[in-house]
């Protein structure tokens, strides 16, 4: 004679799957207005969804629209729930998941700063050339690299800077488009 548990029929009982966190880039075309990326930033606080990266900027003059780009994370449940949630927002024209798109085309610029001399400077600028990354200015005892490329290119740019003499760095935010002739 066993003694197992009855089995439950409640479903607070049964298995869950652990879900996996996902990073997640939303381009939103919106009113280019007072408070529109307010209400945008507040319903990411609201909810205690953290904002990794943001950039804004006006795309149509006489539209009066703006493109707001943000990468964030979270499930997959939680990231439908903020696109349904951005979807809402009154003065939101339109949301876009670029990460869900095969045409979605993501590119950061950010500018990099090393230190070094001797066999380290030869070596950053290297590294530099193999990545493409252009010297914009440079004085004996350091270098700032431009580099633009999709996020993960520049972390592992950043990887190999680091132990050759990293001293600073400023990133722009993630910018999107989609591939194609239609327009957002």
């Amino acid at each position: 004679m066993t003694n197992a548990p009855a089995a439950s029929g409640s479903a607070y009982d049964m298995p869950t799957a652990a879900q996996v966190e996902q990073t997640a880039t939303f381009a939103l075309l919106v009113d280019n207005e007072p408070g529109v990326l307010h209400r945008v930033v507040g319903l990411f606080a609201a909810r205690g969804y953290n904002i990794e990266s943001l950039t804004v900027a006006e795309t149509d003059h006489k539209a009066h629209t703006s493109r707001i780009t943000v990468v964030t994370r979270g499930t997959r449940q939680v990231l439908d729930q903020i696109e349904a949630q951005l979807n809402k927002v009154v003065n939101v024209r339109r949301v876009h998941d670029v990460t869900r798109d095969p045409n979605g085309v993501e590119r950061e610029l950010a500018l990099v700063k090393v230190r070094g001399s001797g066999a380290d400077r030869v070596e950053a600028l290297r590294i530099a050339d193999i990545f493409r990354a252009k010297p914009v200015d440079t004085t004996l005892e350091s270098f700032v690299f431009e580099i633009s490329g999709a996020p993960s290119k520049i972390d592992k740019f950043l990887d190999l800077m680091r132990p050759l003499g990293l001293v600073e760095l400023s990133r722009t935010g993630v910018l999107s488009i989609e591939r194609g002739f239609e327009g957002m």
